[in-house]
């Protein structure tokens, strides 16, 4: 171990242990490598003033060193002392030196806690059931599913023809694919037309970098086909022989041609269209008729969805409607029309019908569903005989069903007061069956069938729960803050009702607003590990989200930013005065655009949290946006602005967490990062990390762990990903009770 700092050994310790496996340990139980774990970090601990690695004075935190840059742009310079952290290789020996100090800092300030964490991590794992499957999928004459097998990470993908008492066929196996592999996702798998073969893009680094490859089903064999650095989605020509893709642009990561494989051919693959605008966003799919191979070309403001014939040679597309600003809309083809969900004079969408042959005249347009100021129209899917569509009605998420022959449209929706009903599309265009899952606070999740033509509903999974688990213990509530600009904030929440004890209880507030995306209530079975040690969860559909229909997202974007910051503050200050939490035990939790949500909120009310949880946070707005060769950047621009212009750069810089950070007292707080992220770079929660620790005042926990093998969506196994939700739980628990011996060790 010669030249290995103290941080080197601890963070090569704890990750052996921390990762179940591993041949140093492969034979002890887990909560034995804990203590193990617990000893070893005292030890280290007790070291660690002989480090090499800086620390902060008198503590054992890393303190990363300040290094003179300045970020240039036309609205003005801004000084950044730890742009030093952005390694776009990921192998400066400095950079990972800091990060593993980091993750070493934290694996040793966690470890008095290491038992709580190891109990949390079995409780949740304890619930699974570890043989689960999916509800078949039924498909060209076979049926699909996928399948766990007791202990692997990773899920079968199987089918039987014909039905589900003919024999198994395995199509993959992904514990086999991940072996020996730090990382393993997998990202979309595409079945041909002919059913022969299997086409999947795997990503084994967590950048979201896939790899195409292709199973001849028939043989077992994979073929030499192979295509590096493509987004996941994939579509196969009637021919069964070609395959599009997406090819990524190297330095943005995002899609931009799509391009056609013939199966065989190790000659350059054809381009069939390149997109020059680098905002837009790209697609391609294959329509559930089979008529049609799409195109879909994306800003977070226009649309425009290229089609061509699946039995076309030549495949060539043209425009269902040529893009314009402004204008979003969303197809599928039904007989000889397209169905087109579109916002042009509908801010909350409306459906219509269109011949193929005349899409792009709106004269022609037949009124399916109008448009609605209170009913947001979120998706739809289309099937032979009925039309089903997910609405957004009050905040809940709720379903519509139209036959194309006629009659009353039928609405599904809930009798809990948090939930949501949502359409899983299903792959044969002529099933007579809708299928749906429903979603509540307090139950696990149902999957429903549903006969559009009998009325018949039938039940065809509920999400297991191993143990003792009773949902009659759970309580769920909807209810509303008001916002200090009047609006009205919708919230759900989940109690025990035995351990709700109104202004005592700890409350943990999740947000995420931004994007237009709502945040869905939702069982979990991790979850329960909170709200059994007395907690409430709140999860704040803030603006910026499209719970409350177009004008909720548009009011909380671009200008109207700072609207997403204010509502979870008002929603927080809200539920402490209704008695839901107790007004010194409150955690505030968010990832990705929520972890800039909460960093925002560290900056602006860091007195009303106790404890803060950022996962992969976006927090250097501006300098990132300044950079058009980051991914995402470009993309997002009608999202954030673009700092190169004004108003833009005032406003972001108005709530940029990382700009804002001060000389001030914070909440405790965990940050995560993933080294391979390509949609929040690791650097951002890094340098983050470092300007808090150089400034606050305060002697409360500042945490980073960087996942040095994954990316956006943290570890990647179905087992291991709670490891993860172990860390942030233990930290959680640990604010309400860090012992005088356990802070004794950090000062």
């Amino acid at each position: 171990m010669s030249g290995n700092t103290v941080w080197d050994i601890c963070a090569e310790t704890s990750g052996t242990l921390l990762a179940g496996g591993g041949r140093m340990l492969s034979g002890v139980a887990r909560p034995l490598r804990f203590a193990v774990l617990l000893t070893v970090c005292y030890l280290l601990i007790a070291c660690a003033v002989n480090t090499p690695y800086p620390t902060q004075a008198g503590s054992s935190a890393p303190l990363a060193e300040r290094r003179e840059f300045i970020v240039t742009s036309p609205q003005g310079n801004r000084e950044d002392a730890y742009y030093w952290l952005r390694d776009d290789t990921r192998e400066d020996p400095d950079v990972l030196a800091y990060l593993n100090a980091e993750n070493a800092y934290t694996e040793a300030v966690m470890a008095p806690y290491a038992s709580l964490r190891e109990s949390i991590y079995q409780e949740i794992v304890s619930r699974l059931q570890q043989d689960e499957s999916s509800p078949p999928t039924f498909h060209s004459g076979y049926w699909y599913y996928t399948r766990y097998e007791a202990g692997k990470d990773y899920a079968i993908l199987a089918r039987r023809k014909g039905s589900m008492d003919a024999e198994e066929e395995i199509l993959l196996d992904q514990n086999q694919r991940a072996e020996g592999q730090a990382y393993y996702q997998l990202g979309k798998y595409s079945i041909s037309p002919d059913s022969r073969y299997l086409a999947v893009v795997e990503d084994f680094v967590g950048r979201r970098q896939g790899r195409l490859g292709i199973k001849d089903l028939y043989s077992g064999q994979w073929l030499a086909d192979s295509v590096a650095n493509i987004s996941a989605d994939l579509a196969w020509a009637d021919d069964s022989r070609t395959i599009l893709y997406l090819e990524n642009d190297p330095v943005t990561l995002q899609g931009k041609r799509v391009r056609s494989h013939t199966l065989g051919d190790s000659g350059p693959d054809s381009l069939v269209y390149e997109e020059t605008d680098s905002t837009f966003f790209m697609q391609v799919s294959r329509s559930k008729s089979g008529q049609f191979l799409y195109i879909e070309l994306m800003s977070w403001d226009a649309t425009e969805v290229l089609y061509a014939r699946a039995d076309d040679p030549g495949l060539n597309f043209q425009a269902v409607l040529p893009r314009i600003a402004g204008h979003e809309y969303y197809v599928a083809d039904h007989g000889d029309e397209f169905i087109i969900q579109t916002n042009q004079g509908a801010p909350n969408f409306r459906l219509v019908r269109a011949p193929f042959e005349s899409s792009v005249d709106t004269s022609h347009w037949i009124e399916i569903l109008p448009a609605s100021e209170d009913k947001l129209i979120e998706s739809f899917d289309v099937y032979r005989d009925f039309l089903a569509i997910n609405l957004r009605d009050q905040g809940q998420r709720q379903i519509e069903v139209r036959k194309w022959s006629g009659g009353e449209a039928l609405r599904i929706a809930a009798d809990e007061a948090a939930y949501a009903a949502s359409l899983i599309p299903l792959p044969e265009y002529g099933w007579p069956w809708l299928r749906y899952r429903l979603d509540t606070l307090t139950h696990p999740r149902v999957t429903y069938d549903f006969n559009v033509e009998t009325g018949e509903k039938r039940i065809i999974k509920v999400e297991p729960v191993e143990g003792d688990f009773d949902p009659e213990l759970y309580h769920s509530e909807y209810l509303h803050a008001t916002a200090r600009d009047g609006s009205q904030i919708p919230i759900s929440l989940v109690y025990r009702k035995d351990l709700r004890q109104p202004g005592e209880n700890p409350l943990l507030v999740y947000g995420y607003g931004s994007y237009g995306y709502s945040m869905s209530p939702r069982f979990s079975i991790s979850r329960l590990s909170l709200l059994d040690r007395g907690f409430v969860y709140a999860i704040a559909h803030i603006r910026g989200g499209q719970e409350k229909g177009r004008a909720w997202y548009d009011q909380g974007k671009l200008e109207n930013k700072m609207n997403t910051f204010t509502d979870f503050i008002d929603a927080t200050n809200y539920l402490t005065a209704e008695g839901y939490g107790a007004g010194d035990k409150v955690f505030a939790e968010g990832g990705s655009a929520g972890g800039l949500l909460v960093g925002a909120v560290a900056n602006m009310a860091p007195e009303l949290y106790r404890g803060i949880v950022a996962e992969v946070p976006f927090v250097d707005v501006v300098t990132s946006m300044l950079d058009d060769s980051i991914p995402l950047s470009t993309n997002e621009y009608s999202q954030w602005g673009n700092p190169k212009y004004q108003p833009d750069y005032s406003t972001m810089l108005a709530y940029s967490p990382y700009d804002n950070v001060t000389a001030q007292d914070y909440p405790a707080m965990l940050i995560t990062a993933g080294l391979w992220d390509s949609q929040v770079q690791y650097y951002e929660p890094a340098k983050w990390t470092a300007r808090l620790r150089y400034r606050k005042t305060d002697d409360n926990w500042l945490l980073l762990r960087t996942n040095m093998d994954a990316g956006h969506g943290g570890q990647s196994g179905r087992y291991r990903q709670y490891d993860e939700v172990a860390l942030t739980y233990a930290f959680i628990l640990a604010q309400l009770d860090v012992s005088k011996a356990a802070q004794s060790l950090l000062d």
